[in-house]
């Protein structure tokens, strides 16, 4: 999706973003991630967010294998920060938004006690390839990744819309069936921290593989 401002480097975001932790939630570069925003913290953290300005927030996972407090918990060092790009109210409350994934970021530091919500000082400019749309998808081997998809839906008795599927370009491919995979933390975690889109292909297909083999010697042809 198109967004009305135009990022074109790390310099253009910036240094400290809200962020919003989310076990198994990936977001990743011209990705859209839906959200349904409920918590008065959360809640908070888009209403800044808008006033602001920037209509930024960082989404990253909660580190859970690292993590005592469960309340507050741990966070993974890599993140994505994503743009409001649509918000409706539900009229109970809650918000109903889509954020468009920007560029990827590392965090620096967390910056305690300003606000309800975390919020975190952060470097986008290991991932300063994110700027640049479709960088490096003439690398990724689209057969070997639509081989694993037509296995997968064949697994799981599932159809999709072949005809958008083969128009879409390497990066959006390989983006969207990343961000919407059945995987846990650690894999999406690997998706994300990919260092460039030819590898995070060849995780997804490796994984994918794998969780197919397994089902496979289980009898469990099921999503989990």
């Amino acid at each position: 999706m198109p967004i009305n401002a135009e990022y074109r480097g790390p310099g253009e975001l910036p240094e400290i973003i809200p962020v919003f932790p989310l076990p198994g939630a990936l977001l990743l570069p011209r990705g859209q991630m839906p959200l349904n925003i409920f918590e008065p913290r959360y809640l908070a953290m888009v209403d800044d967010a808008l006033r602001d300005g920037h209509r930024l927030i960082g989404m990253i996972q909660p580190d859970m294998s690292h993590s005592r407090d469960e309340a507050r918990p741990e966070l993974f060092r890599v993140g994505c920060v994503g743009r409001i790009t649509q918000l409706a109210e539900s009229g109970d409350g809650r918000y109903i938004l889509e954020l468009t994934g920007v560029a990827r970021f590392r965090v620096i530091e967390e910056i305690s006690g300003l606000t309800a919500y975390r919020q975190c000082k952060v470097d986008f400019f290991p991932y300063a390839d994110d700027f640049v749309a479709r960088r490096g998808e003439e690398a990724v081997d689209r057969a070997a990744l639509l081989d694993v998809l037509t296995d997968f839906l064949e697994a799981n008795n599932l159809k999709v819309d072949w005809e958008g599927i083969e128009s879409a370009p390497n990066e959006a491919l390989v983006n969207a069936l990343a961000m919407m995979s059945p995987y846990g933390p650690a894999e999406k975690q690997a998706m994300l921290e990919a260092p460039d889109l030819k590898t995070r292909a060849e995780i997804l297909v490796a994984v994918t593989e794998m969780d197919l083999a397994k089902k496979s010697t289980s009898g469990d042809t099921g999503l989990q």
